[in-house]
C-alpha cells in the first residue's frame, strides 16, 4: 500500500489535500502520473493544510444552501451555444467550464467546474444530462441543452 496526498478530486476516493493509502499499482500507474495524487512525505503535510484550507473557503457551508442550490439548477435547463457542422457533430466538444459559465450566466449560481462530471463527453447537439457535485450529500442532475450558434 502507498499512502498519497489527493490533489485533484478523485471520485469514490477523495477530495484535494486529503490522505488517502492506495494500491501501489493504482498509485504508479494511474494517480502520480496523471498528476491526481502525489507521495506522501512529512514535509508535505503542509501543503496538505493550505489545500483544507482553500477547499473550505470554496465549499458550500451548509447542506440546506446545497439542496437550495440544487433546486434550483434542477427546476431550469441550462442552453449552450455552440459551433458545430451540418451533421449536428460539434467542432470541439463542450466543457465543464461551458457548462458553469452557461449557468452564471443564465442567473444561476457561480459553480466550480471541478465539481461538473460529465458522464460522456458532450460532442453532439441535442438534450445533456450531467452531474454537479454540491455537497459530500447532495449532487444536483442539471439538463443541458446544446444547440448550433
Amino acid at each position: 500500500m502507498t499512502k498519497l496526498i489527493l490533489t485533484h478530486d478523485v471520485s469514490g476516493l477523495g477530495a484535494p489535500g486529503d490522505v488517502v493509502e492506495v494500491k501501489d499499482g493504482y498509485a504508479r500507474n494511474y494517480l502520480v502520473p496523471r498528476g491526481l495524487a502525489t507521495l506522501w512525505t512529512k514535509g508535505a503535510q503542509k501543503q496538505v493544510d493550505q489545500m483544507k484550507t482553500a477547499r473550505r473557503s470554496r465549499e458550500i457551508a451548509t447542506i440546506e444552501e446545497a439542496r437550495d442550490i440544487r433546486d434550483r439548477l434542477q427546476a431550469k435547463p441550462v442552453t449552450i451555444a455552440v459551433r458545430a457542422g451540418e451533421s449536428g457533430r460539434l467542432f470541439g466538444a463542450v466543457t465543464t467550464t461551458d457548462i458553469a459559465d452557461a449557468v452564471r450566466s443564465a442567473g444561476g449560481p457561480a459553480l466550480d467546474r471541478r465539481k461538473i462530471e460529465v458522464p460522456t463527453p458532450i460532442k453532439s447537439l441535442g438534450e445533456h444530462r450531467v452531474h454537479v457535485r454540491l455537497h459530500e450529500d447532495v449532487q444536483a442532475t442539471l439538463d443541458v441543452t446544446v444547440v448550433a450558434d
